[in-house]
């Protein structure tokens, strides 16, 4: 059965401006008008008097809101539990509404309150996803958490390559290789600097260096050439149990830490995806590998929900906008008014996409750069376009439940 959609005509109209302590209420009949302005602390007996007030009104309720950091998310849920229509006001929008209907940039509050009934009066709004209602929530946590775990990851092994190495080991960093694997910081937390190694000798040196190197081609001659270049190294001469060392470990203790939280983040993803059919469907697609899948069911739900790809392209920012006035006309362009992890996921499948063969992306984007191979800026184009296309593809994949074919059209 589907529900029926209030209209503001027959609803009674309730605008909550959110805060971290309390929510700023202005309730509306449809009758003459009428107001009414209640103050709501974040408590639960709060919430509850809220919930009952309007449950006792016996009429449908539509409630608008801005989005506020996190805070909305638990009195929204408790709203839309209870039955209650929901939907979003739009931060942008909120604004520029604010200043046209009086006139000043003045923020406070009640007004938003006000400015938000008058939105929800005349139907500027955007219908509200509860991610806990939604089932994604624990997608969301998933996808949140390897970013940030990830951005950390990255900000630490950066340190490692501009700070400490340079002054403690500076050769050894040709050997670094992939930031993913564990081998080169194991090696480094050992070893922190050519004097440990060459302390040892070499026999002493590759007996030790060689379980820790792990399972590599010419996995002697690293070693050794590890141990020749210890020998010649510039580093600046501190002992091994200096304090200076004893910081470089924690940093690097620290980094692969770091790895392996975020590795077992990506094996609690496969375990909870593996018989998802969309994040399967997903996986078909070239450039798109298990986390850009997971962020993008975490970021836009249930795909099917978009009923045409442009929907879905202005949800994520991959619309195409113009400024023009009279007779000036600007550069057509991306809106970016959208999903901002949904399009910089969709860009780097993109990426990948663009360097794999036999598929419909690469050729794609060598039909668009023939004859300017060496044009940086069309090549941003061609990559942008790329983009949008890929965005497509996900949605259409979802949304017919068919699995990826490359060169269908």
């Amino acid at each position: 059965m589907t529900k029926r959609l209030s209209t503001a005509t027959d609803a009674v109209l309730v605008a909550i401006d959110m805060s971290k302590h309390r929510q700023e209420v202005l309730i509306e009949r449809p009758e003459g008008g009428r107001r009414r302005r209640i103050t709501v602390l974040a408590t639960k007996s709060d919430y509850d008097r809220l919930v009952k007030d309007l449950a006792s009104i016996g009429r449908p309720i539509l409630v608008g809101f801005e989005a506020t950091g996190n805070y909305h998310r638990t009195l929204a849920h408790q709203l839309l539990t209870a039955g209650f229509e929901l939907r979003l006001i739009s931060s942008v929008a909120l604004a520029r509404t604010r200043e046209a209907l009086h006139n000043s940039w003045d923020k406070n509050d009640p007004k938003d309150a006000q400015v938000i009934l008058h939105m929800l009066r005349i139907g500027a709004t955007q219908f509200y996803v509860d991610p806990l209602a939604a089932g994604i929530n624990d997608l969301q946590e998933l996808s949140k958490t390897h970013e940030t775990i990830s951005k950390a990851k990255t900000q630490t092994w950066h340190r490692i390559l501009t700070h400490y190495l340079p002054l403690y080991f500076p050769e050894i960093a040709r050997f670094a290789g992939n930031s993913r694997s564990d081998w080169f910081l194991a090696l480094i937390e050992r070893f922190p600097t050519p004097a440990s190694i060459t302390a040892l000798g070499r026999d002493a040196f590759v007996t030790e260096a060689w379980p820790l190197v792990g399972r590599k081609v010419s996995k002697a001659r690293l070693i050794n050439d590890i141990y020749e270049t210890a020998c010649s190294s510039i580093a600046l001469p501190i002992a091994e149990d200096a304090v200076a060392i004893t910081m470089f470990r924690m940093i690097i203790a620290q980094a692969r830490s770091l790895i392996q939280q975020r590795n077992r983040i990506e094996q609690i993803a496969q375990a909870t995806l593996a018989d998802h059919r969309d994040y399967q469907l997903l996986r078909k697609i070239p450039g798109i590998g298990p986390i850009n899948a997971l962020t993008i069911l975490a970021e836009a739900g249930d795909l099917r929900r978009f009923s045409h790809h442009r929907q879905f392209l202005k949800f994520c920012g991959l619309d195409l906008a113009t400024c023009q006035s009279g007779t000036f006309r600007g550069r057509t362009k991306l809106s970016k008014y959208g999903n901002a992890r949904l399009r910089r996921t969709f860009w780097m499948a993109a990426q990948v996409a663009a360097r794999q063969r036999d598929n419909s992306f690469r050729d794609k984007l060598g039909r668009y750069m023939a004859g300017n191979a060496d044009d940086a800026d069309r090549r941003r184009k061609a990559m942008t376009a790329l983009t949008a296309k890929m965005a497509r593809v996900a949605h259409a994949v979802v949304k017919t439940q068919t699995e990826y074919r490359p060169f269908l059209e």
